[in-house]
């Protein structure tokens, strides 16, 4: 009999040991952030020591309406708010895997009634057993109890423990999201507003080309009047007069609609948007310092975000590893019971006991452990690739916006010359229209030439400024 059970613990032994071999993870290597170049671009020197993206947003942003807007909008933006909740839920996570770590106890009571069967064990038993002299256990049974139950599982393999720090990796990944979000609304509120100023200037450009083709169609008039010009001019200028008002209602309505995304974005209904027009095209562009490219790992809140995941994927792919390992449970019960409720006070004769130890592991059937497995190494290499193409797309949005701030220079530069030269060019053709000396043509053709360059002038001057607003955020600036 001892040789058969010294086999049975033998076998028992070896199915346990069989139950603990477990897949490895597989390992990956993040060659992306090895090979981050020094450099944004060639021609640049980095200067590790300036770097715009460090910035606080206040500092930063020097027109107080802009800043008042931003300051709103950082208080009642919806996607905001809901990016907080999912912090709270992220964290909520965390004292939940926190708590799996300590025992379970729980309070309780009950009642009830058992019948057993007279010629069976324990029915003869209790009709044998006396509890007081000349008292039998009455029949049928009730039964009353209460008392404290406990359950707790040992993290012998720090299954557990490990889960808990994916949780709070994941909870960290969210506080980044949520400064993510933060650094993407000041961005689209200043751009939007830099778009609403130029949107205002143009519109004050169609209107001061309104009062010059009004004068011109008067003049044609006079002209005609006096056989100087023909019937066509006339009408050429009165079409010309109606499409510059028909794109001013075109621009009203642009406009409101970009006051109306603005107050979309400050989680407000539409209202007016304050703002200073008049020293928009004025405005000098903020020089912006990009510093070296290893340093957008620790300033853009999407980086560290994907980082943080990549991090909470690795351990999840442990802790689905250690589902395979045998787990250790202990549970215990502490409390009274009798059949009668009397007898409950009677100690230490009504209290009741246990404590049980059970070691488990999987043996058949892995399949549902496995797939976990499978699914969360395969997240894990998910995770890296979306780590590498964050970094990759953050340092080519510098580089591409570094370049493009470089050109807009240039154009603007080129189109101030055009924009003089052509306003020069619609006096003279104006004169010489006044002295019969140009056609009506010539004078349509410098106002549309001169009309197209000044509105060309004013989106260059806000694409200047976005750009810049939009460096700052590639940089990892707006969320401080």
């Amino acid at each position: 009999m001892k040789i058969y059970n010294k086999y049975i613990a033998a076998i028992a032994l070896s199915l346990v040991l069989a139950s603990c071999k477990a897949p490895m993870a597989t390992v990956i290597k993040d060659e992306v952030k090895e090979n981050v170049p020094q450099n944004f671009n060639q021609d640049d020197q980095a200067d590790a020591n300036n770097n715009t993206g460090t910035t606080p947003w206040r500092q930063f942003f020097t027109d107080p309406n802009l800043v008042a807007l931003i300051e709103t909008s950082l208080k009642n933006n919806q996607e905001l708010m809901i990016t907080l909740q999912e912090i709270e839920i992220a964290k909520s996570n965390v004292l939940a895997k926190k708590g799996r770590l300590t025992p379970t106890v729980g309070a309780g009571g009950g009642a009830g009634i058992t019948k057993v069967g007279r010629y069976t064990s324990e029915g003869a038993g209790d009709a044998s057993t006396d509890i007081e002299p000349g008292k039998a256990v009455p029949d049928p049974i009730m039964n009353f109890g209460g008392g404290l139950t406990a359950n707790w599982e040992i993290d012998i393999w720090k299954k557990l423990r490990t889960e808990k720090e994916s949780a709070v990796a994941h909870y960290l990944s969210t506080v980044e999201g949520k400064n993510f979000v933060l650094s993407n609304l000041i961005e689209e509120v200043a751009d939007n507003y830099y778009e609403l100023l130029a949107l205002d200037n143009q519109l004050d450009i169609i209107q001061q080309y309104i009062k010059l083709q009004q004068k011109a169609l008067e003049i044609s008039k006079i002209q005609k009047e006096a056989a100087a010009a023909t019937e066509l001019a006339v009408k050429k200028f009165e079409a010309e007069l109606a499409k510059s008002k028909a794109t001013e209602y075109t621009l009203r309505q642009e406009i409101t609609e970009k006051e109306n995304e603005i107050n979309a974005l400050c989680g407000r209904y539409p209202q007016p948007i304050i703002r200073t027009k008049e020293n928009f095209m004025t405005t000098i562009p903020q020089t912006v310092y990009t510093g070296i490219p290893s340093q957008l790992l620790a300033n853009r809140p999407d980086i560290k975000q994907a980082e943080l995941e990549l991090k909470s994927s690795k351990l999840d792919v442990e802790a689905a590893r250690k589902e395979f390992y045998p787990t250790l449970e202990i549970s215990a019960t502490l409390g009274l019971e009798a059949f009668k409720p009397s007898y409950l006070v009677k100690l230490p004769e009504s209290m009741a006991a246990s404590l049980a130890g059970e070691l488990a592991g999987p043996l058949i059937n892995k399949s549902a452990i496995k797939a976990n497995f499978q699914a969360a190494d395969a997240k894990q290499i998910q995770a890296l690739y979306e780590y590498d193409k964050t970094i990759l797309n953050a340092y080519l949005d510098v580089a591409n916006l570094m370049s493009k701030i470089k050109n807009l220079d240039h154009y603007y530069e080129l189109k101030s010359q055009e924009t003089k030269s052509l306003e020069q060019s619609i006096d003279i053709a104006n004169q010489l229209f006044r002295n019969s000396r140009a056609d009506y043509l010539e004078v349509l053709l410098n106002q549309r030439d001169a009309l197209d360059a000044k509105m060309e002038l004013v989106e260059a001057k806000q694409k200047q400024l976005s750009t810049v607003v939009d460096i700052y955020k590639s940089l990892g600036g707006g969320w401080k």
